[in-house]
């Protein structure tokens, strides 16, 4: 399940915190805030209660207790929760510094892999809706910098944008699943394994049954995969399929 946040935000304040000077509040007196120290600890309180809570429960009092500071402070520097979370979007977002002459596999690759530890990282933001994002500098950065590698495969940059785009909604899938399975061993107390043996006598009498013949008849590793595997497999068949489009004759 995606949080909602894009519709009670203020567009423009969000993009004025952005891309503006974030050095002082818009009023009162001499700050003893920031609103990067803010942002980074917004950031730090989601990801305690990314596991157990969730994002839903992110206040400004929770930020605001973790700062040590009262709730109301924080308002002279971000008008709001929604707000707020469009900087912590682009906060956690790192653009590393090389640039290889790898191919467009290659650049893909490691940029799927960099989305998965982001992920894994802030296990709050793949549940972020970003139907309607908005590009900060961090995130703007990188999209320039995955450009410019895969420019000289010769794709047109439509074609490009809809690889990236098909990857990164790939990737979110996937750790949405896998932090979501984390997520339920935390909160009910019961691991994988153990949700799995406990439907194990119920599964093996309808296996007996013969109402599920294909099923019966699966071999016993079908089903013996980390999601750190289906992962791989996955990105690497979504890449042959980008090959496939890219060799075939215009």
């Amino acid at each position: 399940m995606t949080t909602e946040h894009g519709d009670g935000r203020d567009l423009g304040l969000s993009l004025k915190l952005l891309w503006g000077d974030r050095t002082r509040p818009a009023r009162g007196r001499p700050p003893t805030l920031s609103l990067d120290r803010i942002v980074a600890a917004a950031v730090e309180v989601a990801d305690e209660l990314a596991e157990t809570e969730g994002l839903e429960a992110l206040s400004m009092r929770a930020i605001a207790t973790h700062l040590g500071v009262g709730t109301m402070s924080l308002y002279r520097y971000v008008p709001g929760r929604s707000e707020l979370l469009d900087l912590m979007l682009d906060h956690v977002i790192e653009v590393p510094e090389q640039d290889g002459e790898d191919g467009w596999r290659e650049v893909l690759t490691a940029e799927a892999h960099q989305y998965w530890r982001l992920c894994m990282d802030h296990p709050w933001y793949p549940f972020v809706d970003q139907s309607r994002p908005l590009l900060g500098p961090n995130g703007l950065r990188g999209l320039d910098r995955l450009f410019r590698l895969l420019r000289p495969a010769g794709i047109d940059d439509r074609a490009l944008m809809m690889m990236i785009g098909a990857q990164h909604d790939y990737v979110d899938g996937v750790a949405r699943s896998y932090i979501n399975e984390r997520r339920a061993e935390k909160r009910t107390g019961v691991s994988n394994e153990e949700f799995w043996q406990a439907q194990a006598p119920t599964l093996e009498d309808a296996m007996n049954s013969g109402a599920f013949p294909t099923m019966a008849a699966l071999s016993e590793d079908t089903f013996d995969f980390s999601f750190e595997q289906l992962f791989e497999f996955g990105l690497t068949s979504l890449h042959d399929g980008f090959a496939a489009f890219i060799d075939k004759p215009r």
